[in-house]
This record gives C-alpha cells, sequence and structure tokens, in this order.
C-alpha cells in the first residue's frame, strides 16, 4: 500500500509575490485593519497545528509534493530555501522535513504554472479599470482549465513516483482537486479537509459570513491527529 498525507494549504503573504501588497490592501480595505491581522493570525496557527503535526514524526525516506515546485534534486532544494528565506511557513517546514531525511519532489510542469503566473501578475500590474477588467476576463477564461491540467500533471507525478510501501506528503491549495486522480491503491489522509480550507477562503472577506468564518477559523487552527503517528 501507498499512503499519502495530503494538507490543503492556507497561502501566507509570503507565497504571494507581486499581488501581496494588493491582497493586503483589499483584505485591510474589507475587514478593517484588526480584521486583517486576524485573518494573518489564522494563517499562522493553521501552519503551527500542521508543524506540530509533523514535529516528531520520522519522515526518513517520505517524498515531499508542494504546490508549484517545478524541480526536484538540488534545483528543487534551492527553490525551497529561497521561500523558506523570504518567510514562507510552507516552504520553512519542507525545509525542516528535507533536513529530517525527506526529499522535495518535482510535483508541478513548469509551462503550466508560468501560465497561472502570467496571467496572476498581469491583474495585479493592471492600473486602469479596464486594464484589471480585461485582464480578469482572460485569468477567469482560462482558470478552470488550467487548474485541471496542474492538477492531472500532479496526479501523474505522484501516481508514478510513490511507490509500494512509502509515504508521500503533498501541500497543495484547497481550490485544486487531485485527490479523485490518484491511483485507487494510495491511501490518503487529509490533514485538514479541503472543502473546508476553500470555504474559508471564499468567504473570509465577507463581514456577512463572520459567524461561518470563526467556525472554520476554530477548525483551521485546531491541533491535528492523523493515522501516520498511531
Amino acid at each position: 500500500m501507498r499512503k499519502l498525507i495530503y494538507v490543503p494549504i492556507l497561502h501566507s503573504s509570503a507565497d504571494l509575490g507581486s499581488i501581496a501588497g494588493d491582497v493586503a490592501k483589499k483584505g485591510t480595505k474589507l475587514l478593517g485593519l484588526d480584521g486583517w491581522e486576524r485573518h494573518l493570525n489564522t494563517i499562522n496557527l493553521f501552519w503551527d497545528s500542521i508543524e506540530s503535526y509533523f514535529c516528531e514524526l520520522n519522515v526518513g525516506g517520505f517524498k515531499i509534493f508542494q504546490d508549484s515546485l517545478v524541480a526536484g534534486g538540488e534545483t528543487g532544494e534551492k527553490i525551497v530555501n529561497a521561500a523558506s528565506a523570504k518567510g514562507s511557513r510552507n516552504y520553512a517546514l519542507i525545509k525542516k522535513l528535507v533536513s529530517k531525511g525527506a526529499k522535495a519532489m518535482h510535483t508541478e510542469d513548469l509551462s503550466l504554472v508560468k501560465r497561472e503566473v502570467f496571467y496572476i501578475s498581469k491583474l495585479a500590474k493592471s492600473k486602469s479599470l479596464i486594464e484589471k477588467l480585461v485582464a480578469y476576463l482572460h485569468y477567469k477564461a482560462s482558470k478552470k482549465g488550467l487548474l485541471k491540467e496542474r492538477d492531472r500533471f500532479i496526479a501523474k507525478t505522484i501516481n508514478s513516483s510513490l511507490k509500494e510501501g512509502e509515504t508521500g506528503v503533498l501541500f497543495l491549495g484547497a481550490f485544486h482537486n487531485v485527490l479523485p486522480m490518484l491511483a485507487q491503491d494510495i491511501k490518503v489522509e487529509e490533514l485538514k479537509e479541503r472543502e473546508k480550507v476553500a470555504a474559508y477562503q471564499k468567504i473570509f472577506y465577507l463581514k456577512s459570513k463572520e459567524g461561518e468564518r470563526k467556525r472554520l477559523e476554530k477548525y483551521l487552527t485546531t491541533p491535528v491527529e492523523g493515522w501516520v503517528k498511531q
């Protein structure tokens, strides 16, 4: 049997690159400074819960599959180290796992990731309302199909790379839906439910959803217990 620990991730500001500033401005405008800081705290506590799970786990030989990681080996480790140095909680955890004997895998296709980065950067750099609208429509039109292409590539990579008796860890954005594409003999354990992580990201800007947001915040920041430790 093959095992896969799935972590549907919350991206921190350090993961957002050129659009981090725009996202922070939008968040502060819609939620107020206190609301935005609460969201950032939720992200940090989420990663605290995930990191605590892995803290005492023997990850020697584990294969790490990471959202947007387009190389493995020495190049992959350089990407992980660089992102960790910029403050990414996600990549800092991967760096720690690698130091304990895990292996960062070439997970995504470079051309597909570059296409998505292009659309997002175009949207972030648009200055006029018309430019933003055009960039948004282009991104919206391509996003669904592009996400499916990325998911197919990721699933194919995991299916072919994870061997019998091995354990993998998948860190992947909650709007991806790669699990149905995995081989049937891969046993998956979600450390957090993908649907709930995605739901939080859809509503955290909405003051009208404050009650639901608080319930999801509690879920996201609660410590996780997993079958691998048993």
